[in-house]
């Protein structure tokens, strides 16, 4: 039988509990979900009587779970899960839906499957809202924290609260300016790392697989520029003795200026959709989730991926 502290436990304090925990600040918990701090203080507090331990204590200027409130705030973030599930309607007529699907994703998502994905959405459920997120590499705290439905990316989010399905596959391919002296003869791996390189490495909390490939052949590639994102490439590489390894949809997708080249690995690359237990029987999110898939389906099928994994052209 339940205590009388334990029973008095509501999915608010559970709320609260897991807000705490991902902003590890009572403030920004309180600002995340919408109360007075004082609100989530009382909350904490009751869960702290309920199950005799601190939960949270202060380490520095930060604040840090116990062990016991890393197992509850677990255990908590479950049973929101499965309470917004059960709660969500089996019914769901686009037509007439409302709500709002926000997905995650960065450049190479948004190039081939956004715009068609808004495009269709917009005409079938013109009442329900659509956030398109940056993920960065932020897309599995932003599900956990519930700010976003929907990631996708080429990243592996695991756990027992995530769902996953496969939306597309890519490999790398080279972007240079076409009078890049790779642009002519066999693009070799010796002719590729004596080059000058510009990375995408997201404000540096990102590494492109193709680093990782390299390395596995002991070759330690150091590029010369790095940004943030793919999107500006175009501009920059023109004119310039920088070569780029990038996705080749997005490769093929640049201005004429631009030369393209295999990469001299082959370099696999798996384009995922995940998102959690919260939105998974959800007629909203159900829907948006099978477009996603039928535009990747249309646009991106494996034999649209028409790059020469070899280069069979002959030296100049």
């Amino acid at each position: 039988m339940l205590s009388d502290d334990l029973s008095r436990i509501d999915l608010a304090a559970l709320q609260a509990l897991v807000a705490v925990q991902d902003r590890a600040s009572f403030s920004d918990a309180s600002e995340l979900l919408g109360v007075n701090q004082s609100t989530i203080s009382y909350a904490i507090k009751r869960l702290r009587k309920a199950f005799n331990d601190p939960l949270f204590v202060r380490q520095g200027n930060a604040i840090v779970a116990t062990d016991k409130g890393d197992q509850l705030a677990q255990q908590a973030r479950a049973i929101l899960e499965q309470m917004a599930a059960i709660s969500s309607p089996s019914g769901f007529d686009p037509a007439t839906a409302e709500g709002t699907v926000t997905v995650s994703c960065n450049h190479h998502e948004r190039m081939f499957l956004i715009p068609d994905f808004l495009r269709r959405a917009q005409r079938e459920a013109p009442n329900a809202a659509l956030h398109i997120f940056e993920s960065a590499v932020d897309g599995k705290q932003q599900l956990k924290e519930n700010t976003c439905d929907i990631v996708l990316g080429p990243v592996s989010i695991l756990g027992d609260i995530y769902y996953r399905r496969k939306m597309f596959s890519d490999h790398y391919a080279c972007v240079m300016d076409q009078a890049h002296e790779l642009a002519r003869g066999a693009l070799t791996l010796e002719r590729y790392c004596a080059s000058r390189h510009v990375a995408v490495t997201h404000n540096g909390r990102w590494e492109a697989l193709y680093f990782a490939a390299l390395r596995a052949k002991g070759i330690e590639l150091e590029p010369d520029v790095t940004v943030s994102s793919h999107d500006i490439l175009e501009r920059l590489i023109p004119g310039s003795e920088l070569v780029a390894t990038i996705p080749f949809r997005l490769a093929s997708r640049l201005s004429d200026r631009l030369a393209l080249r295999p990469f001299p690995m082959d370099v696999f690359i798996q384009i995922d959709m995940y998102w959690t237990e919260r939105t998974h029987h959800s007629g909203l999110h159900r829907w948006a989730r099978q477009i996603l898939a039928e535009v990747a389906e249309k646009n991106l099928g494996d034999e649209d991926l028409r790059s020469p994994k070899k280069d069979t052209r002959k030296p100049a």
